[in-house]
């Protein structure tokens, strides 16, 4: 059974950083390309960011580059988010997936405001 549990989020000012976590088990995660994605508060799903299986491809959406950072740590199959210079419109869930799939975890909550 595919696990994904995302942790990490919570209440930020504006300018402050998070650093969100997805533990992944069930399946081949040093196989699998990774992405984090998010759900802003009555919008649809967008995308963040991917990894490629091995960690050494990265991509960004243009909202987020340049202060997101993805990464992952094949022996622990744990998928992570750095991010820095927050701001409001950063406000979502943020859900892990496996790149392509629709989030099979519950994500979690990201609030930046002051």
């Amino acid at each position: 059974e595919v696990q994904l549990v995302e942790s990490g989020g919570g209440l930020v000012q504006p300018g402050g950083s998070l650093r969100l976590s997805c533990a992944a088990s069930g399946f081949p995660f040093s196989r699998t390309h990774m992405s984090w994605v998010r759900r802003a508060p009555g919008e649809g799903l967008e995308w963040v960011s991917t990894i490629n299986s091995g960690g050494i491809s990265t991509s960004y959406a243009d909202s987020v580059k340049g202060r997101f950072t993805i990464s992952r740590d094949n022996a622990k199959n744990m998928l992570y988010l750095q991010m820095n210079s927050l701001k409001p419109e950063d406000t979502a869930v943020y859900y892990c997936a496996k790149f392509g799939v629709s989030p099979e975890g519950q994500g979690t909550q990201v609030t930046v405001s002051s």
